[in-house]
């Protein structure tokens, strides 16, 4: 009986990871950051000098869960933070694309995802609270993203994300930056959690 091939991506920091079953032992803080700090959002269809990352979209949604959540333990900001993770090594899809590579892509990011919380002492799965929560400021977090870098109406926003229902979507500003910036302040908000852990 032959064996299923492996599908392995090498990391900067010379790490591989397997992504069909990938071990916490190889995910890697600095691979997670430069790589979420190069992917870009919206399929790069974006205003602006720089693409705007998921590394940048972690970053607001991590202040956005901080802001309509201010009692949640800082394991749940760092969960806030690490929530789209997996994408450093199987990129940002829409949602119509990856409803048409089927459970496949559903299946990896779940077992990335667990990897990733394991590495980082949080639970393979969020409790169903949690990742509501952090569901309603990635929600806030795209609609403001669509309306003010990926030429959506506030109109046609709310119809895809839901209107936001925070007081603090109005001080959201969104001005893409220089990955390299990014990545250091993405690395620099995780130090700030795993310090307070």
């Amino acid at each position: 009986m032959s064996q299923a091939p492996r599908a392995w991506q090498r990391m900067l920091s010379g790490r591989r990871l397997d992504l069909l079953d990938p071990s916490p032992l190889d995910v890697e803080i600095e691979d997670i950051a430069h790589g979420l700090a190069f992917v870009a959002r919206w399929n790069g269809q974006t205003q602006g000098e720089w693409p705007y990352s998921v590394a940048e979209h972690s970053l607001l949604v991590d202040d956005i869960h901080a802001a309509i959540c201010p009692k949640a333990p800082v394991k749940w900001r760092l969960a806030a933070l690490l929530h789209d993770a997996p994408e450093y090594v199987i990129g940002d899809m829409i949602s119509p694309v990856k409803s048409a590579v089927g459970p496949g892509y559903k299946a990896m990011d779940v077992r990335l995802t667990e990897a990733i919380h394991i590495r980082f002492g949080l639970p393979p799965e969020l409790p169903a609270t949690v990742k509501k929560q952090i569901k309603r400021a990635d929600r806030i977090s795209a609609w403001a993203e669509a309306v003010q870098i990926a030429g959506f109406t506030p109109e046609e926003a709310n119809r895809f994300f839901g209107a936001p229902r925070h007081k603090g979507i109005a001080g959201i500003e969104i001005a893409p930056r220089p990955p390299m910036e990014v990545k250091a302040q993405f690395l620099a908000r995780f130090a700030a959690h795993m310090e307070q852990l």
